[in-house]
């Protein structure tokens, strides 16, 4: 077996700058095609025309303005008297509990005629105008309230089961 690293040397690189003629000879042929190639598209494109010079000329313009500014009307005021504006008015509103008209039977019982004396009204109402009951939702405005339901229990808003509910007190 023999060994790769004791081979011939290779030949020593050339020193830079130094190329062969024949590259050199190609380099300058290449160059003089392109310059005379130049010359001649360059020379065929005249037609015996004249290149236009883009030079700008100063002039001297004179310009006159005149505006028209229009006299102002004349100016109509109108006075007007105030008038007082009316005081808040005050509503009073009383409930009574209407009287069962007497059908004249005689009967007396009384059972059938639900009178309402017995149900409480509710402090606070839902946007429909309904009575809370336990369970429900709260809304935001109701957080901590406390009112009652339609049959007169406590009921409070409370935050319980990761939600504001009413809650029995």
């Amino acid at each position: 077996m023999t060994n790769p690293h004791t081979g011939p040397m290779p030949s020593a690189p050339r020193p830079p700058g130094t190329r062969p003629l024949r590259k050199r000879i190609l380099v300058w042929i290449g160059g003089a095609g392109l310059f005379v190639a130049g010359a001649l598209v360059g020379s065929a494109g005249d037609d015996g025309q004249e290149t236009v010079k883009a030079a700008a000329r100063p002039t001297t313009s004179v310009t006159a303005t005149v505006t028209a500014t229009p006299e102002p009307g004349p100016t109509v005021t109108e006075t007007v008297k105030a008038k007082a504006k009316p005081g808040p008015t005050v509503t009073v509103t009383k409930t009574a509990p209407a009287q069962a008209a007497d059908t004249g039977t005689g009967s007396g019982s009384g059972s059938g005629s639900g009178s309402q004396e017995d149900a409480s009204t509710c402090s606070i109402v839902s946007n429909s105008g309904n009575c809370y009951s336990a369970g429900q939702f709260c809304r935001n405005s109701d957080h901590g309230a406390v009112t009652t339901t339609e049959d007169g229990t406590e009921i409070k808003c409370a935050y319980r089961s990761n939600a504001w509910r009413w809650t029995y007190v």
